[in-house]
């Protein structure tokens, strides 16, 4: 399966916007890549796929059989606690030092995972936590991968993927999620107001400009609760202005860029 991209630059944009949409249309057409490929898989014969979550020892083998050899990279997504990101993690701690691995975990994950996390060798080893939606995956040397279909359940599939096309695909929807996360140190440093809902929603009201009394309206509370809200944000992201606040979230991938 092949795609063409055009390259950016058309129409006399600029050099960034025209290297914002070339990664945007490859993204796009990555997941779209993704789902055809998981799609036709799972129309193939049952031993192209590694695993119902219900049949422990038949998951752990294709893990198995994709982790054991690794030599040069490793990146998996984790999305929650569970048999998935179990045996990852015991599978993460065979690997060499010379492996560079990326671990990609919701909050959920992190935090449940956490004592798990801090036990492997930190070597080449990188966590990132994001608070974008996760597809549970592990992606091998860029020539194999694993994916688990989305939503959770007993009917979760997961699906052996050798493609080249289609783990290029993974690679590059992994990058695109990755470069948005902020490092587990910085997550883990964030205080439980910041990693709410409620301050999500503030800062993307403070970022989109809008003015105190239509943001407290559009989130039903009082604007003196509302003013109250910013100032404590403000105070814990260690900024100056509302300005400085916005950048401050985005480094932290509190809100996206």
């Amino acid at each position: 399966m092949n795609t063409v991209i055009d390259p950016p630059g058309a129409n006399g944009e600029s050099l960034q916007e025209g290297h914002a949409a070339h990664l945007e249309q490859t993204l796009l057409q990555a997941h779209a890549l993704i789902e055809s490929t998981v799609s036709l898989y799972r129309r193939q014969p049952v031993d192209h796929l590694a695993a119902d979550p219900t049949d422990v020892a038949l998951l752990d083998s294709a893990l198995v059989q994709l982790i054991g050899p690794v030599r040069h990279s490793l990146s998996v997504a984790m999305t929650r606690p569970g048999d998935f990101s179990d045996r990852v993690l015991r599978l993460l701690t065979r690997v060499g030092p010379e492996v560079a691995v990326r671990v990609l975990c919701t909050p959920e994950a992190a935090e449940a995972s956490l004592a798990s996390l801090r036990r492997l060798p930190e070597t080449r080893l990188e966590v990132r936590v994001s608070e974008r939606e996760l597809r549970e995956v592990v992606v091998v040397d860029g020539a194999g991968a694993l994916v688990r279909s989305a939503g959770g359940g007993d009917g979760q599939q997961a699906t052996v993927v050798n493609d080249a096309a289609a783990v290029r695909a993974l690679e590059l929807l992994f990058a695109g999620t990755w470069s948005r996360g902020r490092k587990l140190a910085d997550h883990l440093g964030l205080s439980p107001r910041l990693r709410s809902d409620l301050t999500r929603k503030i800062l993307e009201r403070l970022r989109a400009g809008h003015t105190d009394d239509v943001a407290a309206r559009d989130l039903s509370v009082s604007l003196r609760t509302y003013r109250r809200h910013v100032a404590e944000i403000m105070r814990e992201l260690d900024a100056n202005s509302r300005f400085q606040a916005g950048v401050r979230a985005v480094e932290l991938g509190l809100l996206a860029e």
